[in-house]
């Protein structure tokens, strides 16, 4: 799966996914988009997992996927110019007004847990796309969050938008 390393004006970056559907989305998206997906150990899937595979259909021959064993493993493989752009429910620049550059990358947690406040901390920065319908702070009255593979669309598009990419 995983092809010649190559400049990239944005990566997308899973930290920990669980959820196989929801990688194939997103390996489906960055196959559409063009850009590197990597993924950050521990994985709640095998990477051979059928409904992964599903879920990205034929794509997987155009994505770009490297595996890392933790967050350090990926930060050495990055280029000197890069930022680390962490996606959160919650304390973050508000997608809309987020000032992308060449070479972000676009790190997403977790769909239980989101990103820790340990790998937040590692964050240049840390994007929120805003929710009207969203819940309170005990997770009641409203949407808690986007699913993983609609929030990393959204963020991707917005940014490559931004950077005139496509």
């Amino acid at each position: 799966m995983s092809k010649t390393a190559t400049p990239q004006a944005l990566r997308v970056a899973l930290f920990e996914p669980r959820i196989p559907p929801n990688t194939g989305n997103i390996a489906r998206t960055c196959a559409a988009f063009q850009l590197p997906l990597e993924l950050i150990e521990p994985l709640g899937f095998s990477i051979d997992d059928r409904s992964l595979k599903r879920a990205g259909l034929d794509y997987w021959d155009h994505v770009d996927v490297r595996c890392h064993a933790n967050l350090e493993s990926l930060i050495s493989t990055l280029p000197s110019k890069h930022r680390l752009i962490g996606c959160s429910r919650w304390g973050g620049v508000e997608l809309k007004s987020m000032a992308f550059e060449h070479g972000d990358v676009l790190l997403f947690g977790r769909e239980d847990t989101g990103l820790p406040e340990s790998v937040r901390e590692r964050c240049d920065q840390i994007v929120t796309i805003p929710m009207p319908g969203s819940a309170n702070d005990d997770g009641q009255g409203g949407v808690r969050s986007l699913n993983l593979s609609v929030a990393t669309a959204l963020v991707t598009y917005t940014a490559g938008i931004q950077l005139n990419l496509w």
